[in-house]
Order: structure tokens, then C-alpha cells, then sequence
């Protein structure tokens, strides 16, 4: 009896601790995202109100031109993502390729030192080397300070995370199905785009959310790629909250979480368990 209480409470406490460390975040957004005056050593605002939400939005705002920057890029890196990302999960998930046990290895280890390589800058400013080369060699080609850098940059984040999805979309499908069509007299290619890709849609298009959203929240490679020319929201949070305008940067992160929440309620739709375990 006594064990069980025990568990329930520690089960209680882990359960209230994971709802603190994702929820609380959010709740001092929003806090901010509504507030007019707030210093130390009050608790709560001193000032409620709206007021920086119109500056945040109005026409003028560099706010919203950082904004349709974001998109303008993030919608280029999905195609052009796509354009490489579909041919090689074709050939990848079909099984049709050579070594691919090693090719999805690769891109899962690419992956995990990916997500390994964004951790370790945010805690270690030496693996910001990295990004100091890039900027040197595009700086070279001219492509430092331009649109077209940065989506290369973002397209090298987005690609491994295309492939392995797309492996993965056109893995499901059951090869039964193109050789139906090849039997009634389709082509290799009229079978693969009438029969296979729109069967591979939802994957692919869930790919391409993943895609836009690593691109959208893309902070460390337009950094040092685009600026000054080239100014994102990701860009504009950080600006605002080293010049102390906690406000603005609070309202720019939530608009950059409303995209992440919905299309995330999406890609749920789209890849479903059977999908995923086609990966390996």
C-alpha cells in the first residue's frame, strides 16, 4: 500500500515537472507577449495590453518584412529539397539502390550529428567554426548576404531530414501496385507518377512541413550567411531580446510557434506508425 502511494506520487511529481519545463516556457511568453510595463522586484506585470502587438504588425514593421523573408526562403528550400529528396527516396525506399542499409545509416548518423551540432552551439561557441567557414567560401562565390545562400544553407539541414522521409513514404507502398500498371501497358515513368507518387503524397508532404518548419526556426546558418542583407523572424527575436524588448521577441516566437503547432497536427495525419515502420 505504502509502495503504491509512493509510486503515485513520484509518478505525479514527474508528470507535474514535464508539464512545468513545456508549459511554464510558454506561459512566460505569453506573459510577455502581453505586457506594457513589468520590471523587478514585481511578480507580475505592472502594465497590461496590446500596444506592441501593433508594433509588431503594422505595415511598416520589420517585423512582418522579416516575416515574409522567412517564408520566401523557407518555401525555396522545401523545392528545392524536394527536387533532390524525391528521386532519392524513390531509389532508397523502392530497395532498388545498392548498399542502402549504409545509405539510410548515413543519413540517420547525419541526423543525430545534426541535431547534435545544435545543441553543442548553443552550450559551446567554438563549433561555431563551422559557420565562420561557410561564410568565408560563399563570401568568395558572392552568394554571402543573398537569398540563395541561405536556403543552401537551410537546404543541407532540410535534405537529410527529405531523404529519410521520403525513403520512408515510398518504402509503404506496396511494389505490387507499379507492376500492376507495367502489366496493363503503363511505362516505368507513367507508372511511377500515376501510381506511386500520389500514393507517396501524404509522406512526401509530410517531408515538406518538416522541411519548412526546420527552415522557418533556422537561427545559427542565416546568421552567419545572410546578415545585414538578409533579415528572418528567428533574426529579429534574437535583436529584440539582446536590446531588451522582451515583448517583441516574446510575440515574434509565438508567431513562429503557430506555424510548428499546426503543421505538426498535420504531419500526425500524414505518417501514421505503418509508414514509419518502413524506415529500416
Amino acid at each position: 500500500m505504502r509502495a503504491a502511494f509512493g509510486w503515485r506520487v513520484l509518478r505525479g511529481s514527474l508528470l507535474g515537472g514535464l508539464a512545468f519545463v513545456i508549459f511554464g516556457p510558454l506561459a512566460n511568453l505569453a506573459l510577455w507577449a502581453v505586457t506594457i510595463q513589468w520590471y523587478y522586484p514585481h511578480k507580475l506585470p505592472l502594465t497590461w495590453g496590446f500596444k506592441y502587438w501593433s508594433e509588431v504588425f503594422k505595415p511598416t514593421s520589420d517585423t512582418v518584412a522579416a516575416l515574409g523573408t522567412s517564408l520566401l526562403i523557407a518555401c525555396i528550400t522545401v523545392v528545392v529539397c524536394l527536387l533532390f529528396a524525391v528521386p532519392a527516396g524513390y531509389a532508397v525506399g523502392r530497395k532498388r539502390l545498392p548498399g542502402r542499409p549504409l545509405i539510410l545509416l548515413i543519413l540517420l548518423i547525419l541526423l543525430i550529428l545534426l541535431i547534435l551540432l545544435i545543441l553543442l552551439i548553443l552550450q559551446a561557441f567554438p563549433n561555431l567554426t563551422v559557420y565562420f567557414n561557410i561564410a568565408r567560401l560563399f563570401y568568395m562565390v558572392g552568394l554571402n548576404g543573398t537569398i540563395a545562400g541561405v536556403v543552401l544553407v537551410h537546404a543541407v539541414h532540410g535534405l537529410v531530414i527529405a531523404v529519410w522521409i521520403a525513403a520512408a513514404a515510398f518504402a509503404a507502398i506496396d511494389p505490387e501496385l507499379e507492376l500492376a500498371a507495367r502489366n496493363i501497358g503503363a511505362s516505368a515513368l507513367r507508372s511511377v507518377l500515376t501510381v506511386t507518387l500520389p500514393l507517396a503524397m501524404p509522406g512526401l508532404m509530410a517531408s515538406a512541413i518538416f522541411v519548412f518548419l526546420e527552415s522557418l526556426d533556422e537561427f545559427t546558418g542565416t546568421y552567419f550567411v545572410g546578415v545585414p542583407d538578409v533579415s528572418t523572424l528567428p533574426l529579429v527575436m534574437f535583436t529584440a531580446s539582446l536590446a531588451g524588448n522582451y515583448q517583441i521577441a516574446a510575440i515574434t516566437a509565438l508567431v513562429l510557434l503557430v506555424p510548428s503547432v499546426g503543421f505538426m497536427l498535420l504531419i500526425e495525419r500524414f505518417l501514421n506508425a505503418q509508414t514509419l515502420a518502413k524506415i529500416g
